[in-house]
């Protein structure tokens, strides 16, 4: 765009806003303040909204959630560009199964995942415009850990998707002998689940469920563990994960696609979905690893921690920003 050029008005469709704290917030969030240098970003719940300006361009995330608004532009704006950015359960679940989020997917003049794997869940007309945009994080120095134990933490809303179950199943197995510790933090979405944390604090003392925190919050937790345990059913392409990436906190994460989207095909920290014993087993080898190293250099959580800082470039800002740019530029600019 050149200097004298008017900035385009971007709308960002958003099914959560600041008072979800989750992941499409935040993705929300930061690709407002990342565009805010080339274009005049409006973060809207739904569109059309009568307090919203003029639009050059929509950028919706989520294909089923924000589906209504993704139909409504189209068929106003059928010649301006539409950007859908699928965010998790609409890439691995909605898709194949809701019409309207495949209606979505039709309208989009492009689409946008957050992990390399994305992209094969798509057919290949599909593919032609989908484009992978990896989120960032800023990197924070990486923390000295105590021997004493084995600090554990697990971000992430308590529902079914970021299987909570298995925390638990695993926090079971656990004995304080262990010397290893579980803090679980996110809001219980189903009160249930909330229930079923309590009960499990209650029976296993070196497990703790402290609920919903800020971000600021949550990524101390993350900087002062020795691991982020990430088990998920279903992801996008999470946060959490990064997060704990570029502060050198390593990752043992469950081996469905979004993770492995994020950490690699070869990351030697995975383990099936939902099998809380090899969970186990890969936490008491992290920490007979680091038992045995009085120096602090547990070859076991260095080994995944160098794995991690190889991946680290993926999610620095400015890659996400020079991305989301030219994202735009194509959509008002089609060859």
């Amino acid at each position: 765009m050149s200097p004298g050029a008017t900035r385009p008005r971007v709308g960002i469709v958003t099914p959560a806003l600041a008072d979800a704290n989750n992941g499409n917030w935040q993705t929300a969030r930061r690709w407002s303040r990342m565009l805010s240098g080339t274009c005049r970003v409006h973060l809207l719940s739904r569109w059309p909204d009568e307090e919203a300006p003029e639009l050059d361009v929509l950028l919706a995330l989520h294909a089923r959630r924000s589906a209504s608004s993704i139909a409504a532009w189209a068929e106003r704006h059928p010649k301006r560009p539409l950007i859908v950015a699928l965010t998790g359960t609409d890439l691995y679940r909605d898709i194949l199964t809701d019409a309207s989020a495949q209606r979505s997917l039709q309208l989009a003049n492009r689409l946008v995942v957050l992990q390399e794997a994305g992209p094969l869940e798509l057919t290949e007309p599909l593919r032609a415009k989908c484009r992978v945009v990896f989120q960032s994080s800023t990197s924070r120095l990486t923390l000295g850990k105590s021997l004493r134990h084995l600090r554990v933490v697990v971000v992430g809303h308590l529902r079914s998707e970021k299987s909570p179950q298995t925390v638990w199943e695993i926090a079971q197995r656990l004995t304080p002998q262990d010397g290893i510790t579980l803090d679980h933090l996110g809001v219980a979405l189903d009160p249930a689940l909330g229930e079923a944390a309590i009960a499990t604090m209650q029976a296993c003392p070196h497990y703790r469920w402290l609920g919903g925190v800020s971000h600021a919050q949550s990524r101390r937790q993350i900087q002062r563990a020795h691991l982020l345990l990430h088990p998920s059913q279903m992801e996008g392409g999470a946060h959490v994960v990064m997060e704990a990436i570029t502060c050198g906190t390593p990752v043992l994460a469950s081996k469905v696609a979004g993770n492995i989207g994020m950490l690699g095909v070869d990351y030697d920290g995975y383990f099936d979905w939902g099998d809380a014993a090899a969970a186990t087993e890969l936490l008491r080898e992290c920490r007979r690893s680091q038992i045995a190293s009085p120096d602090g250099q547990a070859p076991r959580l260095t080994h995944l921690q160098a794995q991690c800082a190889l991946r680290a470039p993926l999610f620095a800002p400015e890659r996400e920003a020079a991305e989301l740019c030219r994202l735009v530029h194509e959509s008002l600019n089609p060859v």
